[in-house]
């Protein structure tokens, strides 16, 4: 074992307030970095900060407070970060693969923080995690990237105007049903049949495989409404394939539904998630009745401008 301080120069990042920069209007700014545990931290593009220099691509960054203490990412881009943020530079080259493997062997030291309320910004540099000779073979292998290397479905991003967009209740746009398993534990049987999806936002819902019971499955390609959960409500996930789910749920259908256009509404859906954390509960009469703005065309919603968006931007030909 060895401290994280022998295998990488650390230092604080830029901490900088985030409702202080100018976003970028184009592709061309600098990945912004926060303290989430989302999208590699990933804010918006902002534009060059006061002649600062940003740092380099395939540092990693690691957040030193907040609900996400230690979650840790390699950055795929020059960046700015937020406050509270450590910066990780390597001694030596290291492989994508071995960074990964750091970030995962820092991640799983948060119990030493959370459980005891200590600061993780006095101790975080002398960590144990593996010494580079320690690393397990399977890091050593080289891994096939190609599919993130390709280009975007679409390479004109469809320009976004919400002046044009319009207020839809969400039972106008989806026909709404119960998902239908009340009691996972006394109704299901563990095997390799289908997914029991359950009331949690993380890994699409999914909770476990589980035996077929017909009368509980619901169809797929839907996107599924988070009605209760710690920490869930609120939030929606899109499930492509048929699958059993927990009565907390509710599915919604339309014929214009797609993988990717389904993205894009839970990525809107999701940001009415707010209204449902002091104890509310997201079930279906709530689901039915709450209004949502979306891209319209003709009165109604721009399904094929939500699909062609989701297709122009990067990894879309990996969803």
């Amino acid at each position: 074992m060895e401290k994280l301080k022998n295998i990488f120069d650390i230092q604080y990042g830029n901490q900088f307030d985030f409702s202080k920069m100018d976003v970028s209007e184009n592709d061309n700014g600098t990945n912004f970095i926060s303290r989430s545990s989302q999208n590699n931290g990933f804010v918006a593009k902002v534009e060059r900060y006061k002649d600062v220099e940003p740092f380099e691509a395939g540092l990693i960054t690691v957040t030193m407070g907040g609900s996400y203490l230690l979650a840790s990412f390699v950055q795929s881009a020059p960046f700015y970060t937020a406050q509270n943020i450590k910066v990780l530079r390597p001694k030596k080259n290291l492989t994508i693969e071995e960074k990964l493997f750091y970030c995962s062997a820092i991640e799983h030291n948060r119990f030493r923080y959370h459980s005891h309320s200590r600061e993780a910004n006095t101790t975080f540099d002398d960590i144990f995690v593996p010494s580079l000779d320690e690393l397990p073979k399977y890091v050593q292998k080289k891994q096939n990237y190609d599919m993130f290397l390709q280009k975007p479905f679409l390479d004109k991003k469809p320009e976004i105007n919400v002046n044009n967009w319009k207020w839809f209740k969400i039972a106008d746009i989806f026909l709404l049903e119960k998902c239908k398993c009340s009691n996972a534990t006394e109704l299901l049987e563990e095997g390799n049949d289908i997914a029991y999806i359950g009331a949690k936002k993380k890994e699409n819902g999914f909770m476990k495989n589980v035996l077929l019971v017909p009368t509980l499955v619901t169809k797929g390609n839907c996107i599924i409404f988070i009605g209760d959960g710690q920490g869930s409500v609120g939030y929606c996930t899109y499930q492509p394939i048929d699958f059993i789910g927990s009565t907390t749920l509710t599915a919604g259908y339309s014929l214009f539904l797609n993988q990717y256009n389904a993205l894009f509404l839970v990525a809107i859906l999701d940001m009415e998630r707010y209204r449902y954390s002091f104890g509310r509960k997201y079930g279906y009469k709530v689901v039915k009745e709450t209004k949502i703005k979306l891209p319209a065309k003709n009165g109604q919603p721009d399904f094929e401008f939500m699909e062609d968006y989701i297709k122009s931007i990067p990894y879309s030909k990996s969803l």
